[in-house]
């Protein structure tokens, strides 16, 4: 029964407003339509004097007399009295953004075709004569488009079919006669095989590097994993050591307390000890005393000389006439050692953590290129850093002065303390301060110097290669004088071409493994540039002819 009502309602709808049809007519060619579609229909075409059929095509000249079809009219009557809906439920009606049917009157179906021949949008029942008819067989079927009249000419009114590749446009077949004659042109279609032939190489391309990069990301992906795995597990460790260093701590802490506890218990009873002992003495002597006092006052002459052989002598005292306290501060000496410890821990801690901090941002899973160098001299000054000298790895013939920030070569040692950072036999003196990541200092010269950066592992005694800045893998210096300057590292001498002036200026970018050396005057002159990997923290150093001062930046 359902079946039956669709061919009902398809059989007895116009093909122009696919409606019921409303006052029947039948064209020569046999097709039904409403009056008033197919009136609506010729009229447009009356400036041409052909009409044709909406459906088969087929032209009538002249326009044909229509008449009321009284059979179909009582047909389409009974149906509606049957309840048969005018419209179609599932029929899609054209939006806004949708190609609209050109051929439909009324509410427009949405197009599902467009013809590059007719340049017309058809709605699936408009269409059909394209799949019907042979007349249509070489129609160009396309996609809904609503820019078909961009495919004309619009000097020419004719169909863009050819490509002028000299100016690359789509040009119809007079234009290629006259404008265009003697372009390079090509069929449009040729044309577009060879460009779709290239856009499916670039898509090709495209969608290898999809492959590519779905690669990177899973593999960045197991990375994020690994990173996040091995930083949960470091810091897990970290806080298992740093645990077992404040056990540690904790554990000497109560040593120390149950040590001086234990002492404190020791001397306190030996204290006491004395002390009760000197008490009974006293409590003794005082009654001696009180019975002497008392033989002192006997009047009979006779019985006091008779009985005064009779008196006991005075014992020696058990215990010197005076307790000798000597000058001790007690446990006030322990304060100080354990004073020293903490400092010494501190140094150590300090020195340590500079490392383990230098370890941390070490780690760079990205091999992403380091930040552009400097290219003037405020670029530099923004990453300038305060330098200030350490007296304890000073040479003894080396004076500081400035704040620590100047030294000078002088002609009898200096009365520096016994320390084992300090140089022994080299003129040379080291920064208080570890360099890590982006910096740049000045040092202003005279009489010859050696600006290097050195590892804090570098050797201090004696007068070995190990020693001396330039001459080890863990020094490197740029050697300046009035007459020449060199770089040197790890004893491999490297001649610098042109002058230097008397101020030097360093950037190290510890991370990239960069250390430059400038020439500072009125521009900056690169002299030397080194390319390595930095495995400690650096120091900066100095080894003198006469003086050198680190500049306030």
């Amino acid at each position: 029964m359902v079946q039956q009502r669709e061919f009902d309602r398809e059989t007895f709808s116009c093909s122009i407003c696919l409606d019921l049809l409303t006052d029947p007519v039948a064209t020569p060619c046999g097709h039904s339509y409403c009056m008033n579609c197919i009136k609506d229909h010729w009229d447009e075409e009356d400036q041409k004097r052909i009409h044709s059929c909406p459906e088969c095509r087929e032209t009538f000249i002249p326009r044909p007399v229509l008449k009321k079809n009284a059979i179909l009219t009582v047909l389409v009557e009974q149906l509606k009295k049957t309840g048969l809906q005018a419209a179609p439920a599932d029929h899609c009606y054209a939006g806004p953004e949708d190609v609209a049917c050109d051929f439909c009157t009324g509410r427009k179906l949405k197009a599902i075709k467009s013809c590059l021949v007719c340049l017309t949008s058809f709605c699936e029942k408009h269409l059909q004569p394209h799949y019907d008819s042979a007349a249509f067989k070489k129609h160009k079927l396309v996609e809904p488009s609503k820019n078909l009249q961009e495919n004309i000419c619009s000097k020419h009114d004719k169909l863009l079919e050819v490509f002028c590749r000299t100016d690359q446009k789509c040009i119809c077949y007079l234009c290629n006669m006259n404008e265009h004659k003697g372009h390079e042109t090509v069929s449009a279609a040729a044309e577009r095989t060879e460009r779709q032939r290239e856009l499916e190489e670039r898509q090709g391309n495209i969608q290898q590097r999809i492959q590519d990069q779905e690669k990177d990301v899973k593999l960045l992906q197991q990375e994020v994993e690994a990173i996040n795995r091995s930083a949960d597990k470091t810091v897990e460790d970290s806080e298992k050591i740093f645990t077992q260093l404040i056990c540690l701590l904790q554990k000497r802490s109560s040593e120390v307390k149950q040590q001086i506890r234990s002492q404190q218990e020791t001397e306190v009873s030996r204290v006491k000890d004395v002390q009760e002992k000197l008490e009974q003495e006293i409590t003794e002597l005082k009654r001696k005393d009180a019975e002497l006092e008392q033989f002192l006052h006997t009047e009979d002459h006779n019985q006091f000389l008779l009985n005064y052989p009779s008196l006991p002598a005075l014992s020696e005292s058990t215990h010197s006439s005076s307790i000798n306290i000597r000058p001790l501060r007690h446990f006030e000496d322990v304060t100080a050692a354990v004073s020293e410890l903490r400092d010494k821990l501190q140094d150590v801690l300090r020195d340590s953590w500079t490392n383990i901090s230098l370890m941390v941002t070490e780690v760079d899973v990205l091999l992403s290129e380091p930040d552009p160098e400097p290219k003037s001299r405020a670029g530099f000054l923004r990453y300038s850093c305060e330098i200030t000298l350490d007296p304890n790895t000073a040479n003894t013939r080396l004076g500081l002065s400035e704040g620590n920030r100047k030294v000078t070569r002088m002609n009898r040692d200096q009365s520096y303390s016994s320390h084992p950072d300090r140089f022994t036999d080299y003129s040379q003196v080291l920064s208080r301060e570890s360099l890590t990541g982006r910096c740049y200092w000045e040092v202003e010269w005279r009489g010859g110097v050696s600006v290097a950066v050195a590892y804090k592992s570098i050797s201090r005694v004696g007068s070995g290669n190990e020693c001396a800045f330039g001459n080890n893998d863990k020094s490197w210096v740029l050697y300046c004088s009035q007459i020449n300057s060199n770089f040197l590292h790890n004893n491999i001498w490297t001649s610098i071409s042109g002058p230097v002036s008397s101020r030097v200026g360093v950037y190290l970018d510890h991370r990239a493994g960069i250390l430059s050396f400038y020439s500072v005057s009125e521009t900056m002159t690169l002299l030397h540039r080194v390319q390595t990997r930095f495995t400690e923290p650096l120091l900066a150093g100095v080894w003198l002819g006469e003086s050198a001062e680190f500049c306030k930046l």
